[in-house]
Order: structure tokens, then sequence, then C-alpha cells
């Protein structure tokens, strides 16, 4: 039996999830439940459950705010969060798992089984995710990028380019670092196109600043900074041009 603690300050969503867990999950017990970040103090002071369901967003605070009065907080933590671009990215970019309000089962159940099995996010994950929550018009300076043992916190502008492998990806580093992430290229081309990022090819998206020329022989390729070419596909030259003008103007 795994005990749980749910921190929502919605009634209607800490009932229906209260529901749901009773209903599918009868391996977890409820121990308590709050509906602020006083409540959730009071609470968490006492007992520590297995499971925290934390809401990002609280009427006398946030999330992160229960989190910061409990930093040796032991439990599995799934954060729970309304359907909002901007949060679902600063999600992303943290590599942290959340689950979009309204859930279906499905996406809780999968929630909980991560929850059973994560590494629990460090602090500095943990701020990039509060920091790309707070400021979601800038631009982020970090990236955490899940290995296939480990979570690596990586800066933006140190990453030349990203390569597909299969249903994987290669970040390519400007110390020559390379760094193999078990998700898809066009996942990482969503999430950092407004930053810079190009795709210029099935296989290849391209950090804008580490381009040094575009070289239209040979089928068209970009030179590198590094030193690197890479290839530009057909269909992908004319936006290649363009951007490589706006810089250059």
């Amino acid at each position: 039996m795994l005990t749980a603690i749910i921190i929502e300050d919605l009634p209607d969503a800490l009932q229906l999830l209260k529901s749901n867990l009773e209903t599918h999950h009868p391996e977890i017990k409820i121990i308590d439940t709050a509906q602020s970040v006083v409540e959730a103090a009071k609470v968490l002071r006492k007992k520590q459950p297995d499971i925290l369901f934390l809401d990002i967003m609280l009427g006398d605070g946030t999330g992160f705010d229960v989190l910061e009065i409990f930093p040796e907080l032991k439990s599995k933590i799934i954060f729970v969060t309304a359907s909002d671009e901007y949060a679902i990215k600063a999600f992303k970019f943290a590599a942290i798992d959340y689950v979009l309000k309204p859930y279906s089962n499905e996406e809780l159940n999968q929630a909980i089984v991560r929850a059973k099995e994560q590494i629990q996010p460090n602090e500095e994950r943990l701020s990039i995710l509060k920091d790309t929550l707070s400021a979601p018009e800038k631009r982020p300076d970090k990236i955490s990028l899940h290995t296939l043992d480990k979570i690596i916190i990586v800066n933006l502008e140190n990453i030349v380019r990203c390569e597909s492998d299969s249903n994987n990806t290669v970040f390519h580093l400007k110390e020559g670092k390379k760094v193999f992430v078990t998700k898809t290229l066009k996942y990482f081309s969503d999430l950092l196109k407004p930053y810079e990022f190009l795709r210029i090819h099935q296989s290849h998206l391209i950090n804008i600043q580490c381009i040094s020329a575009f070289i239209k022989t040979d089928g068209g390729y970009l030179m590198l900074k590094n030193g690197e070419n890479v290839p530009v596909s057909v269909r992908k030259k004319s936006e290649v041009i363009e951007i490589l003008d706006k810089m250059h103007r």
C-alpha cells in the first residue's frame, strides 16, 4: 500500500482526483489533502507520503513554495497543472513529468507508474522549471536532457546541433561532447524552434548562432563554426537562405 497526499486549491479538481484514485488505484491510500501552501505545510510537517500530487498554482502561492519549505522531502512528486502551452514547455525543458488537467484515467495511471520509477528532480531541474514558468516569454538558458541512465543539464548556447538517430536524438555540444537522448528530433525541433534552432533536414537541427556559411554547391550544405558540414534538404534551402540574409543585414 502506497500513501498519497493531494495538494490542490480547486475543490472540484481535488474531489475528482481523490475519487479517481479511490476507484482506480486501491493500492494508493490518501492520507490527507490540502488546498493552499499554508495547509500543505501543516500537513507535510506531520507526515510525508510516498506520492505527493502537487498543483503548480495555489491560491496563496505555488507548488514551488511548498517544496522550498521542505527541501528534504522524499516523496515522489506528480505535478498537476492546467492545460497551458507555457507550462507544458517549462516541464519539457526541465525534463520533469506532469499531468495536465483535465486528465484521463490512462494519463493518471501513466503518471503514477512513472512516479514509482522516477529519479527525484534535483534543485537545478526544479530551478529550470520555476524560471521557465515565471518568465514564459524569456528564452530559457538551460535544458535538461534525459539520457538512458541519467539527466544532464545543458546550456542552450552550448548546443551546436542535434541529429536524428532513429527515434532518438544525438546532441552535439561545443566542447565536442555528444549526448544521446531517448526522444525524437521532432520533439526537440518543436521545443527549440522559437530559440534560434532551425530544422534544415529530416535528420538535422542546427543552432543558428553556430552557422558559418551556406555553400550552394554539392546539393547545398551548411559550414558550421566548429568546422563541420551539414547537408540542407532541397525544401529547406529557401528558408535557410532567408534566415541567413536576415542575420547579415
